[in-house]
């Protein structure tokens, strides 16, 4: 049977959203009155549509949410629409198409906000957990996307939090007891919630982060109208990889046994204001009996190669987040001062030992990754691998890793004059090496991973590092580019070798985390 026709025959019982263009799950039975138990349904068809009394259809979805009703052109015919959304391709395609119908019948027969909020972190979890299950399978698994994809969980995620969004119970429920809820069903299934670790001297303690899928918008949008274009399909393999390597163990060439979780990030400046890095790292990170042996923070970067950042920079926000937040947007095509400016400044909370006072130089302006670097790099991360199709390397030899000096500072903090530093001569792939360190007394602009959330995900965990006193491995890896797919493909969502560029990424990835684990001298 083929994937899209497939994708159609599980529409019936699927999730899904109404209309091209709407902003709300229309409920299917319009008599049915708010508040009503009635189980979820979905309308027969690639439109399908969730119908429960409890939710509100008045209720607005976020920018990320409003995507769940995106198509995308017809692979078939680009001048018409694809049959479904896009959200439901991927939904179903990863045999989670049950999911959200499923929380929407409990939620419907929750009274209160309590419960709400515990009925989110069992689901959450239990979502984090299937889509790791399916991952890591070596057998069969639902749907007919390959097991390495990591895009169904980010596109169900986003259908349970539009329901928990127009989530409307009995008894009422305030803003600020949504929020709560939403956050905690958001953490619970980016695997957040259930980190843990033996103590001993003989265990490594790993903890890794991938993220989202990001720049979903855009792309070649064909001839159909009011299509969305297929950078919709980008998936991450960041994410991919937290999802293959969580719960993993095994026994390192130094002999301690490896003990790895990994957790998703969210392409949002706003979650990252709020300190869920900190609160997810933090604890683990603290000395003790079961603190981290290592902590590394994880995206996908540039093409055709690894980079182990070495400077992170505090400025961020020049780009927009799947949220359409955008803390420091440039003036004018110019990009704004650092000075007095906390919006373009990373400001971790203050029950993370920040200053309640904006201080540009509290925390630093520079933080430094102390990752294993030649070890990483000598390792042999790549050997056992196959190209993917169009990879400029042979069998056995891998991306090459590059350790990543380069930065760009504003050497004075009152002007606007950039200088990149330990650039790449002529072009090339290597910076320069050992790289000359930030200025004294200058602010960030872009720092080794440049303005957006991979190089601030670096920048917080190490900062965390530091404040915490802990001297272990902690910095950030910049996957390559896993967008590639077959020629000719315009808008099919998935193909062989999308695939196969995501499973050797993901592999080489999880090998350089491995790698930089292991105790020095092993």
């Amino acid at each position: 049977m083929s994937h899209r026709r497939t994708l159609e025959n599980r529409a019936a019982a699927a999730l899904s959203v109404a209309a091209l263009g709407a902003t709300a799950l229309a409920p299917y039975a319009q008599a049915t009155p708010v508040g009503s138990t009635a189980p979820a349904t979905s309308r027969p068809g690639p439109t399908a549509a969730l119908s429960a009394g409890c939710l509100d259809r008045n209720v607005p979805l976020t920018v990320e949410e409003q995507r769940l009703a995106a198509r995308m052109p017809d692979p078939a015919a680009p001048s018409r629409l694809s049959r479904m959304p896009f959200a439901q391709e991927m939904i179903a395609g990863g045999g989670f198409e049950r999911v959200a119908p499923q929380v929407v019948d409990r939620l419907c027969r929750t009274r209160d906000a309590r419960a709400a909020r515990r009925l989110a972190e069992q689901e959450g979890r239990a979502l984090w957990q299937a889509a790791v299950r399916r991952v890591q399978s070596t057998g069969a698994v639902r749907g007919s996307l390959p097991r390495s994809d990591d895009r169904p969980l980010y596109w169900t995620r986003l259908q349970v939090t539009a329901a928990l969004r127009q989530w409307r119970p009995r008894g009422g429920i305030t803003a600020a007891e949504r929020e709560q809820i939403i956050e905690t069903f958001e953490k619970a299934s980016r695997g957040m919630t259930d980190i843990s670790y033996p103590a001993g001297p003989r265990v490594a303690r790993v903890l890794a982060s991938g993220f989202d899928p990001y720049t979903l918008d855009g792309g070649d949008a064909g001839d159909a109208p009011g299509a969305a274009g297929n950078n919709i399909r980008h998936g991450n393999p960041s994410g991919a990889t937290a999802l293959a390597i969580d719960g993993t163990t095994r026994v390192g060439a130094d002999g301690r046994r490896q003990v790895v979780h990994a957790y998703v990030l969210p392409v949002n400046y706003t979650e990252f204001a709020a300190g869920w890095i900190e609160d997810t790292v933090g604890p683990h990170m603290k000395p003790g009996p079961r603190a981290l042996t290592s902590s590394f923070t994880m995206s996908q970067g540039r093409e055709g190669r690894f980079d182990l950042e070495v400077w992170n920079g505090r400025y961020h926000g020049v780009s927009a987040g799947n949220d359409g937040s955008w803390p420091c947007r440039p003036v004018g095509g110019v990009p704004q001062l650092a000075i007095n400016n906390p919006g373009c400044n990373t400001q971790p909370p203050a029950r993370w030992g920040n200053p309640r006072v904006f201080d540009l130089f509290d925390p630093p302006q520079w933080t430094t990754a102390s990752l294993p670097f030649q070890r990483m790099i000598d390792g042999g991360t790549g050997a056992n691998l196959t190209p993917p199709p169009g990879a400029p390397w042979t069998a056995g030899q891998g991306f090459p890793v590059i350790r990543n000096t380069s930065f760009t500072e504003f050497p004075r903090c009152d002007s606007p004059e950039r200088v990149t530093r330990n650039a790449a001569p002529d072009g090339g792939m290597q910076p320069s090496q050992p790289g000359t360190p930030p200025s004294q007394g200058s602010c960030a602009y872009a720092g080794g991973g440049g303005t957006y959330l991979s190089n601030e995900s670096g920048y917080r965990n190490t900062l965390l590092r530091d404040r915490l006193g802990r001297d272990i491995p902690a910095g950030h890896i910049h996957t390559p580019i896993m967008q590639h797919f077959d020629e000719g493909n315009r808008f099919a969502p998935s193909d062989p070798t999308f695939d196969a560029w995501r499973r050797v990424i993901v592999a080489q990835t999880a090998a350089l985390v491995r790698t930089g684990a292991e105790r020095a001298g092993s």
